[in-house]
């Protein structure tokens, strides 16, 4: 039976486990397999060993090296305007040197892949008017995207820092500012070339994967970082011992002794909740209200401490699995076809895959990989039912599709409460959810007060703006919406980033979550009689 033997009481999980756990849901995104973060970063720190540098650089090497894509995923909705699949793109683009007529002839294959011809052509036109800087202000926003999320769950700011170099080449023809040479930090430098190399070595073998570097010494990467390699290349890429990549990964962390206390790996969690909700901006916050919503729901039902305990931290990770599928799927404004069905259906499964990796969240992960489960057995990824199910299982299934049905969705406008709760109602009556939990449920919702702190930092039409921009919204789009002129609404957004010290969508993403102000203000339905 699912959730059979439950505690609550596992072994909490390292700092170091949980951060190589995100990795791999990185690599989801990225269109590469498992461990492949986890094994750049190896290859990363025997670099730093062959270069004979500091502790503190080579700690700073492994984490810039785990995370530098964490912000691609942050700006996946800009990927796909340009690019379409924002993973295929990810993934091919680690075969191709960004750099003169191949990179022209990369871009010009992948511009608005998949979409009709008139549509493609019209992205091109605009893409191509001025590409250096439409990708300048793309990878501009994906460094800063990088640094604040690498500050949002806890990394170094040294770490920080170094991410902002992640697109610079050593030849001065990187972007977004275009330094060079030892400007760029030796751990990014190291951390480019590692990632890069992973992937040729895993694909076509060493002499592909040398003959590649080679051939990019002096332009993309540092002449000094190819030549350590190039001195010995078999022993930096030695495969790992035992064939066990996770458990060298782990031995070379910085701080891989480090256990995290239930404190600590709960603002863990949190943080990675927040990072997934961010690859589509109509799921801002999400993760953070599944997670409320389902312990609350959890406690009114008397559930066991420990195993409210699981279904929050369950509630924060159960959407780790979304950065598997395309943005191309999730904003598609007409639904889903029947192959992007399939791939929506995985998500829930590419979530345990990814918890699996993580030692202490046995339980965890049996709850989030059930949250699109029905009774009734319609459910998804496995199609489980009735007995399968356990009470975790079934609170989780209802706070999802209560939360989701407040949000909106590219096909669809969100609902209010009193439309949700007739859906969520209407499911349980069918036989989809269970009724009990769904009640739990609803009382969480409607016990719910949603305070906002209302700060003199910003007026009430910045925080009104600032929601709008969290979510998604153009300029013209918000001003369409309140009724502004699209100038206006600029000269608030620019003053708001300055004062809340932001400098692109994600940023503020980050301050509204941070301040109670991820959802406009919503009048919650009384609470039951």
């Amino acid at each position: 039976m699912a959730g059979a033997g439950r505690s609550g009481r596992d072994v909490l999980p390292r700092r170091a486990e949980v951060l190589a756990g995100l990795s791999v849901a990185i690599d989801l995104g990225l269109g590469q397999p498992a461990e492949h973060m986890l094994r750049s970063a190896t290859l990363a720190c025997r670099l730093a060993d062959r270069l004979d540098l500091s502790s503190e650089q080579r700690g700073t090497i492994y984490y810039a090296t785990l995370v530098m894509w964490i912000g691609c995923h942050a700006d996946s909705q800009e990927y796909a305007r340009w690019f379409g699949d924002d993973i295929a793109v990810r993934r091919e683009a680690f075969l191709v040197d960004w750099s003169g007529v191949p990179y022209l002839r990369f871009l010009l294959g992948h511009v608005a892949k998949g979409e009709p011809l008139p549509h493609r052509l019209k992205v091109m036109t605009t893409l191509f008017r001025d590409a250096r800087g439409q990708l300048g202000h793309m990878i501009h926003s994906h460094c800063a995207s990088a640094a604040a999320l690498a500050h949002h769950i806890g990394l170094p700011s040294e770490v920080a820092h170094v991410l902002a170099f992640t697109f610079e080449r050593h030849d001065g023809q990187g972007l977004p500012v275009g330094v060079s040479g030892d400007s760029i930090p030796i751990e990014m430098r190291v951390a480019q070339l590692a990632d890069v190399a992973e992937v040729h070595h895993r694909m076509f073998g060493l002499d592909a994967a040398v003959t590649m570097i080679t051939s990019r010494r002096g332009g993309q990467f540092d002449p000094a970082v190819v030549d350590a390699v190039l001195a010995s290349p078999e022993e930096i890429f030695a495969p790992a011992r035992d064939g066990d990549a996770w458990r060298e990964a782990l031995e070379k962390a910085p701080d891989h002794h480090v256990r995290l206390t239930n404190e600590s790996f709960d603002h863990l969690v949190c943080a990675i909740g927040d990072f997934v909700d961010l690859k589509c901006p109509f799921t801002l916050g999400h993760s953070r209200a599944v997670a409320a919503l389902a312990s609350a729901a959890g406690e009114s039902l008397g559930v066991a401490e420990g195993d409210v305990d699981i279904l929050r931290r369950a509630g924060h990770l159960h959407d780790l699995g979304r950065l598997g599928v395309s943005n191309q799927v999730w904003s598609n404004p007409a639904g889903l076809n029947s192959s992007d069905w399939e791939r929506v259906r995985m998500h829930p499964y590419l979530t345990e895959r990814v918890l699996d990796r993580i030692p202490g969240l046995g339980a965890v992960r049996t709850v989030a990989r059930a949250h699109h489960e029905h009774l009734d057995g319609t459910g998804y990824p496995l199609g489980l039912s009735g007995s399968m199910l356990g009470r975790s299982e079934r609170i989780l299934a209802a706070a999802v599709a209560y939360q989701s049905a407040l949000e909106p969705r590219p096909y669809r406008a969100e609902l209010d409460p009193e439309q949700a709760t007739v859906r969520l109602r209407s499911r349980s009556g069918s036989g989809a959810l269970d009724p009990e939990c769904v009640e739990a449920v609803l009382s969480a919702a409607g016990h719910r007060t949603l305070r906002h702190r209302r700060e003199d930092l910003l007026t009430p039409r910045e925080r009104e703006i600032l929601c709008l921009v969290a979510r998604g919204l153009t300029n013209r789009q918000i001003a369409g919406q309140l009724v502004l002129s699209e100038k206006t609404v600029r000269n608030h957004v620019e003053r708001t980033y300055v004062k809340i010290g932001a400098s692109n969508r994600v940023g503020a993403s980050l301050y509204a979550l941070e301040h109670g102000l991820a959802s406009p203000p919503v009048t919650a339905p009384e609470a039951p009689q």
